[in-house]
């Protein structure tokens, strides 16, 4: 399968270094694009504050990327529809600019020549489809579903949780706040920002935002549209993210009934997925780990038997990636 990536942001680049350094047999990335050099590109590629220097030959120059010796070609072009998908024969665009989120937007891939693109943010309109890898990615159809979203980290670490939770007790609505590491659409000192409280200094605040997360669900488990709402607090660390869950469940249970459901699912059709871990966990300890989820035992707490919260660790960039990654294998 070959494979274009349309901005080199922290989740392309993670994109990228997944499909260059794992076993997804037959993945080729044949062509990038970004609005910075080739040499920036590879400095960025070859440094990582988060997930340190990475073991890789990786250099830029006149316009390609020398990754251990495989030669990347690098454009730096703001319209999509003049990429060159069609010449290099691309299967599948990874769209993560951030900028190309609507089915118009995202469609200039496809008249550039590319057969099927992928955002990694939710769509801002009515799009082919929106998966999240291990819940609702079976309904994937290669024949329907061209424009398609892998939605967000935060409504991929939300899914499982709240399918295991549905499906085993029935979720009559809920809350979540996801505590959520900073981002590069905050600023690192007060400043404008669209969104005021982002644009205060991100190192030192506890920010109040939103997450679209809570709706998005709706679209990946359609029971779930309309029970629930969120906001997220954005905190002053690089990564690793923390769901927050409160519902209202259907039928009566207990803490350990709860705990048992997501062990029974981390070991069954959940696996690679969902986690479970019953040690008393920090942010920094789940910097790296590729699950969509991480519920940690000792934080389920309930009310009564059916007022119930769950916490759910991720890593809001490497686990996210490397979902992207799996449905773009599930793609073609």
């Amino acid at each position: 399968m070959r494979i274009g990536i349309n901005g080199l942001g922290r989740i392309g680049r993670q994109v990228l270094r997944i499909a260059l350094e794992s076993h997804h047999g037959g993945l080729e990335v044949v062509h990038v694009n970004d609005l910075i050099s080739a040499e920036d590109l590879a400095y960025l590629l070859q440094f990582d504050t988060t997930y340190h220097t990475r073991n890789l030959s990786v250099h830029g120059e006149d316009g390609t990327l020398m990754i251990d010796g495989q030669a990347i070609p690098v454009s730096a072009e703001s319209d999509p529809s003049k990429l060159p998908w069609g010449e290099k024969g691309v299967d599948v665009v990874f769209e993560s600019t951030g900028h190309f989120r609507t089915r118009a937007g995202a469609a200039k891939h496809l008249a550039a020549g590319a057969k099927k693109v992928l955002i990694s943010a939710p769509g801002k309109s009515m799009l082919d489809g929106h998966f999240v890898v291990g819940v609702n990615d079976h309904r994937y159809d290669r024949h329907r579903h061209n424009i398609i979203s892998t939605a967000s980290c935060t409504t991929n670490c939300l899914a499982p949780v709240a399918k295991v939770l549905d499906d085993e007790f029935g979720i009559e609505h809920g809350m979540i706040n996801t505590i959520h590491a900073y981002t590069s659409s905050q600023n690192l000192l007060d400043g404008h920002n669209s969104k005021r409280r982002r644009g205060r200094a991100a190192a030192e605040n506890l920010v109040p935002t939103t997450t679209g997360a809570a709706t998005t669900i709706g679209l990946i488990l359609p029971g779930l549209a309309g029970k629930m709402h969120g906001c997220a607090v954005r905190a002053p660390i690089k990564c690793g993210s923390l769901l927050d869950l409160t519902c209202t469940l259907k039928k009566g249970t207990n803490v350990d009934e709860v705990n048992n459901a997501f062990r029974h699912w981390a070991d069954d059709s959940l696996k690679d997925i969902l986690a479970v871990d019953d040690r008393e966990l920090v942010s920094s300890d789940i910097v790296g780990k590729p699950y969509s989820a991480i519920v940690t035992t000792k934080d389920t707490y309930m009310v009564g038997d059916r007022f119930l919260k769950v916490l759910a660790w991720y890593d809001n960039e490497w686990a996210f990636s490397q979902r992207c990654i799996d449905m773009i294998t599930r793609m073609l």
